[in-house]
């Protein structure tokens, strides 16, 4: 038997659920407080906990506290799973991706680290163009996420750190804020999506640019596997 048909099994046991599969719907391409998923899906607090704590146990789902206001937490689909992602990425994500997209703009506090890793993936994987800015960009990018490029033939040895008030576009540009402190102080009246990686420069460590990195090359390529599968049907 194949050694990886328990967890298969358990996945798609997780997921013949309605309200379960609604709430993975609306994880597909970004990450949301339970708040948020309980006011869309006019759940209770018990329920919604429930339906949670089984897509956790099916390793569908991860929950995070936020580093920025640590009193929020962010519910996370589990694309680093081969089988999450495969099956999640066929389904319509309730999130919904503008229709044609001119620019991807990933955003983080300092534009140090985690942006410009996101946009140069994105650059590496989509012809759709991106770039990265910050909401207080740091003096410059830091070392070690250029090393980290470096490592994975991403070039950011001449990338600057960039305002984001420098970078906004019209409606068809994606923004995707790529930090929690970022997330949380951008205006409510900006559509986004928000993915919650942990900071590497408050963590310290190569390991901890390379484990950014990982995360973002998941995220980046389930993304702009959606978005092309999205401009394709539109």
């Amino acid at each position: 038997m194949d050694d990886h048909l328990p967890r298969r099994a358990a996945i798609f046991a997780a997921l013949g659920e309605p309200v379960r599969l609604a709430l993975v719907d609306r994880l597909v391409i970004g990450d949301l407080s339970p708040g948020q998923l309980a006011t869309e899906l006019g759940l209770g607090t018990n329920l919604l906990s429930h339906h949670l704590r089984v897509l956790e146990d099916a390793g569908v789902i991860r929950r995070i506290r936020s580093e920025g206001d640590r009193r929020r937490s962010y519910v996370q689909l589990r694309v680093d799973d081969e089988t999450v992602a495969a099956v999640t990425r066929s389904q319509s994500p309730s999130q919904k991706l503008p229709p044609t997209v001119s620019q991807v703009l990933f955003v983080c506090t300092a534009n140090s680290a985690r942006s410009q890793l996101a946009a140069a993936t994105w650059n590496s994987v989509s012809t759709i163009p991106a770039a990265s800015a910050g909401t207080h960009p740091a003096h410059r990018v830091h070392p070690s996420a250029v090393a980290v490029a470096r490592r994975h033939g991403l070039g950011l040895e001449h990338a600057v750190p960039i305002k984001i008030q420098d970078m906004l576009g019209g409606g068809d540009q994606l923004v995707v804020a790529v930090c929690d402190n970022a997330h949380e102080e951008l205006s409510p009246d900006l559509p986004r999506i928000h993915w919650s990686i942990p900071d590497p420069v408050r963590r310290g460590g190569q390991t901890s640019f390379e484990d950014a990195y990982v995360q973002i090359n998941d995220r980046v390529r389930h993304l702009s596997a959606i978005q092309a599968d999205t401009a394709e049907a539109s």
